[in-house]
């Protein structure tokens, strides 16, 4: 369990038929909780900017914030493998200016692999990334990055991930052959997604829209334990309620002041 996660790992997993567990994190104290959890990858997003600072969109996210994201991840972990985002931009740069991301990412920010969302359109540049020596993980399906080409839709329902089926099984041998060292299919459906976890000796892992089809799962922290306000007072299934417990904890908190009462773990001062 305290062997450090490595690429080879995790290929070597999928071997073996064993699952792959991804999070993705934005900080360095939930960072150390999830790699002292045992989880395989911990995943810094770009999904930050929406999550954690109020942006509209992920593309809105600049490499200087995923610089300082990913050096504050990359503190808390010591076992697993941590893969950072490229942001919007460089990849649709080209692949001068995708390795030259890359390489801050895994220099300054301590990355051990990137990610390069909408890879399926620029296989060239997951081709010259993988080539100078910095381990990729390709992202591939449907998302906002990606609509576009699949007719602006953004989720793919099970008629729709047939239709597209050898698409994406054509999609995912491309990034393989270009050197991706894991896939993420996102959206990937039942039908679609066993075709082309099959089609591909590299793991292949999945987050919205996957399932136990995939050679792995990844979910972002603040959608699986609860922590933005929203879950508050919506019914989704998560597997904690952060969002919760901290209001409950502040209500306390405050009426703890208010009633002159000392408050929780504050020692009093002998002055």
């Amino acid at each position: 369990m305290n062997q450090r996660v490595t690429v080879a790992s995790l290929q070597q997993m999928k071997r073996d038929g064993r699952k792959i567990v991804g999070v993705v994190v934005y900080d360095r104290q939930m960072a150390e909780v999830v790699d002292r959890a045992g989880v395989d990858i911990v995943s810094v997003g770009d999904s930050v900017g929406v999550n954690m600072w109020g942006h509209e969109s992920e593309l809105d996210v600049t490499l200087d914030q995923m610089l300082l994201v990913c050096a504050a991840v990359r503190r808390g972990v010591r076992r697993a493998l941590v893969s950072c985002d490229v942001p919007f931009g460089p990849l649709q740069a080209g692949p001068d200016a995708a390795i030259r991301a890359a390489r801050q990412l895994v220099n300054d920010g301590g990355a051990d692999m990137v990610k390069l969302d909408a890879a399926a359109d620029h296989p060239d540049v997951v081709r010259a990334v993988a080539r100078a020596g910095i381990p990729v993980w390709a992202q591939f399906g449907i998302t906002p990055h990606t609509a576009s080409r699949h007719g602006g839709m953004t989720q793919a329902g099970p008629a729709m991930a047939a239709a597209l089926k050898d698409q994406f099984v054509a999609d995912a041998r491309s990034l393989e052959a270009s050197g991706a060292s894991l896939l993420d299919f996102t959206n990937s459906g039942p039908v679609a997604g066993p075709a082309v976890t099959q089609s591909v000796s590299i793991p292949v892992i999945g987050g919205l829209g996957g399932g136990p089809w995939l050679d792995g799962r990844v979910r972002a922290l603040v959608a699986a334990v609860g922590y933005t306000a929203e879950a508050l007072d919506d019914t989704v299934e998560r597997y904690a309620n952060v969002a919760r417990v901290t209001f409950d904890a502040v209500t306390t908190f405050a009426e703890d002041v208010r009633a002159v009462r000392q408050i929780r773990g504050a020692t009093p001062s002998k002055a």
